[in-house]
């Protein structure tokens, strides 16, 4: 699960720019790349002292969470000086080979990058589990299902086609997705499901949201990208579409898939070097874990709380010390 540096987000996570990021490009993970133009690109300290920690930070609130309560915890509690660093998924990734990123403290699955970067480069390693589950599909506001109770059988949506045509989806219906770096099978569900429908990008996760809530508000039909956990979710209770059961490898030829999202058990991951240190931040990084729950509380103060993300770790962290001491090195 992406534009630039998320301009529609409240309390965009800012500790420090981004060394360079060069050609990023809107179309999803293909051709991006990072370049390392600093000599002094910091990692984690070792031994005792916590040192520098570069952390990446995904376009959607609820990794803007995450990152944020760990960088409170690393700086009020270790003394670490945290750089938080706006970088689409594939780009961070890039930074662990120069020394730019230390850690993405939400992953969703990208086997094929942790082939490369962890099986291929050894530039990168798994830091374990965020505790968080994660769930990818197509979703309806819960009128349209009042309105259309078949409408969640995907097998039906070719029947309800005309209902989501828009001026961009070319006399097909639209099926909106989200920014075009999130992880996706849409383009491919819809051609080998032989859906009568054209993937529109609404540019972030903000617009998504945007959307699905006028969407019930004004009571006009949307067919849309979205996940779990997010703390929208609890505002307007979306209802998802059944597609093919997801089974194991049905996802594996991307150009082939023509079943539902997995089930994913969201990571962490780490510069390898950073966690051969095995220094204070990683520890902190690798022991952290929380809920669906303890993110959309996070992500909930940020965006329609009018928090910062730095006020809402703060608050977050506050409230759940035991936790937080379960983390420390």
């Amino acid at each position: 699960m992406f534009l630039s540096a998320r301009p529609e987000r409240g309390g965009a996570l800012r500790v420090a720019a981004i060394a360079s990021v060069l050609s990023l490009g809107l179309a999803g993970c293909g051709g991006a790349t990072i370049e390392d133009e600093s000599s002094d690109a910091a990692s984690g300290g070792s031994g005792g002292d916590c040192g520098t920690v570069n952390i990446a930070v995904n376009p959607w609130v609820g990794y803007e969470a995450n990152a944020a309560v760990i960088a409170e915890v690393a700086e009020s509690e270790l003394g670490c000086t945290v750089e938080l660093k706006d970088l689409k998924e594939e780009v961070a990734w890039q930074g662990f080979a120069t020394g730019e990123v230390d850690a993405i403290v939400e992953n969703w699955g990208h086997e094929d990058l942790k082939a490369r970067f962890i099986d291929d480069q050894q530039v990168a390693a798994e830091a374990g589990p965020t505790g968080n589950v994660g769930q990818i599909g197509w979703w309806v506001p819960p009128w349209m299902v009042e309105e259309y109770p078949d409408i969640l059988d995907w097998q039906n949506l070719n029947k309800y086609a005309d209902l989501f045509e828009t001026s961009e989806s070319g006399g097909k219906g639209q099926l909106l997705d989200g920014d075009p770096s999130f992880v996706t099978n849409d383009a491919a569900l819809v051609e080998n499901l032989g859906l009568d429908y054209q993937v529109v990008y609404a540019g972030s996760e903000a617009a998504l949201i945007t959307a699905f809530r006028q969407a019930e508000q004004n009571r006009t039909p949307l067919l849309g990208y979205f996940y779990s956990p997010q703390w929208f979710l609890s505002e307007v209770d979306l209802q998802k579409v059944n597609l093919p059961e997801y089974t194991e490898g049905c996802d594996a030829d991307p150009e082939a898939v023509a079943c539902d999202y997995p089930e994913y058990q969201l990571d962490k991951i780490v510069r390898a070097d950073f966690a051969d240190e095995n220094g204070p931040a990683y520890q902190l990084i690798e022991n952290f874990t929380w809920t669906n729950d303890d993110q959309n509380t996070v992500a909930r103060y940020i965006t329609e709380d009018g928090m910062s993300s730095e006020e809402a770790a703060k608050k977050w962290v506050s409230e759940n010390q035991d936790t937080v001491q379960e983390w420390l090195p």
